[in-house]
């Protein structure tokens, strides 16, 4: 590290949902000082200062966020804000940050750039997991890089051990057939680690690849992949909103009447690639194999 703080703990601005929650559950409470205004779990996160906020006008539906996005990459626009002000007030000693999706957070470059403004001399960590593994190789870094490396690995461990007692309970069960639904208007097809969430369930997935990109696609393209169950994960919504969506998704017999439409509470267990992804796959094995 650079630097510590005034009381010998290393201040840290976490710029991912993902990594605020790995912090807290590695116990490094103590020192987060800053986070985005999409922290929100543990509800402690929402005490820490806000450095980083989106620039996309409040509500809009799921087409509105996409023709928004899509017009805003277009122009070059930036689609999340950083405090810099509140980052140099802060102190920082190590800033978390990602290279992985310019939607879903500032990434790295945003925040080298703003450092090397204020002359500030914090640590940069770019966090990139794009499948399960790497999601837990993540935890591991984090934790050597605040000093817990012995907290990540008793992490680490209790997580592989879930994991490890869902696959023995969905073992030699029948695998239904199962796409995921990253976004609904338009669709999109997941990546990154959501496919191998449903394997791990005990479904057979059947739309997107492993460690890919989320890809737009359409509703025929769904249908024709012959789900027995599409999850509605909607990145950046709650289980009230996706469930909503299925309903809309049902009504306006976007897919065969036979599929049946299973919500998720697609931000706290789907899309932040942080310990609760094992929450998700152990509620999606529940209803796949009740």
């Amino acid at each position: 590290m650079t630097g510590e703080g005034d009381d010998g703990g290393v201040r840290i601005c976490s710029l991912l949902p993902s990594t605020t929650e790995i912090l807290f559950a590695l116990g490094a409470a103590d020192d987060v000082v800053g986070v985005t205004f999409e922290c929100d779990h543990p509800p402690e996160a929402r005490s820490r200062r806000v450095v980083s906020t989106s620039t996309m006008p409040e509500g809009l539906d799921p087409a509105g966020i996409d023709a928004w996005v899509a017009a805003a990459s277009r122009r070059g626009e930036d689609l999340y804000h950083l405090d810099a002000g509140a980052l140099a007030d802060l102190g920082a000693d190590l800033v978390l940050t990602q290279d992985l999706c310019a939607v879903c957070a500032i990434d790295v470059d945003t925040v080298s750039g703003a450092l090397a403004h204020l002359g500030s001399t914090a640590d940069v960590l770019t966090v990139d997991p794009h499948t399960l593994a790497e999601v837990w190789e993540s935890v591991l870094r984090i934790g050597r890089a605040v000093g817990r490396p012995e907290e990540a690995e008793v992490v680490v461990a209790d997580l592989r051990a879930r994991l490890d007692a869902v696959a023995a309970r969905v073992a030699d069960r029948p695998r239904p057939r199962v796409a995921v639904l990253e976004w609904p208007d338009p669709p999109y097809a997941p990546g990154h680690w959501v496919p191998e969430m449903v394997t791990a369930a005990g479904g057979e997935n059947v739309l997107g690849g492993v460690g890919e990109r989320s890809v737009r696609t359409t509703w025929e393209a769904i249908a024709a992949t012959e789900p027995d169950v599409v999850v509605v994960a909607a990145c950046g919504y709650d289980l009230p909103a996706t469930t909503a969506m299925a309903d809309r998704i049902r009504a306006e017999g976007l897919l065969p009447a036979h599929v049946a439409l299973h919500p998720v509470d697609a931000d706290a267990h789907w899309v932040r690639p942080g310990p609760r992804l094992v929450d998700g796959i152990e509620e999606l094995a529940t209803a796949l194999h009740p």
